[in-house]
């Protein structure tokens, strides 16, 4: 016979955070399966978090690394993946003898282009699911929510800047 636990847990509240992450997940995977359906098997969703921050026309390895925001060994270790699968290239940077860029190859760039085909499969798949109205509105929704972080960012940092000249 099984006790009962002493302890009544109450049932975790519905919120945004925990919709927002599901929806998140939900499309990250449906989104490397993707790709690696597409013929990327070096695809996986810690490299595409890595990707994500690489501009087409390629960045400074440096700057990735601020704007992964995981560790500089962590970056190291995807685009030493990355560079062995011939997505990336990292060349010096002749600004900055020291400095990387890091590029992505001619299979990097077709990636890219299946990658942006494949987001707008999955969105017309949203779209049939909950139709072009609430999928407008979602899209709205999330672009105000998006404005109002960085807004919010800006503020902030006009507050710390008007603080730090006074002082």
């Amino acid at each position: 016979m099984v006790k009962e636990l002493d302890e009544k847990t109450d049932a975790l509240p519905d919120h945004v955070g925990w919709r927002l992450w599901q929806a998140s997940r939900a499309w990250q995977a449906e989104f490397a399966a993707a790709m690696r359906a597409a013929g990327h098997a070096w695809f996986s969703e810690a490299r595409a978090g890595l990707l994500g921050h690489i501009p087409r026309n390629g960045t400074r390895q440096s700057a990735l690394i601020e704007r992964a925001a995981i560790s500089k060994q962590a970056v190291q270790q995807l685009l030493d993946g990355l560079e062995a699968e011939g997505v990336l290239e990292r060349l010096p940077d002749p600004r900055d003898g020291r400095g990387k860029l890091v590029r992505y190859t001619r299979k990097g760039l077709d990636a890219l282009r299946d990658g942006d085909r494949i987001k707008l499969q999955i969105e017309r798949g949203y779209v049939d699911r909950i139709g072009r109205e609430r999928f407008a509105a979602l899209m709205d929704a999330l672009r105000a929510l998006d404005a109002g972080r960085a807004a919010a960012s800006e503020t902030a940092a006009g507050v710390h800047d008007e603080t730090s000249e006074s002082t």
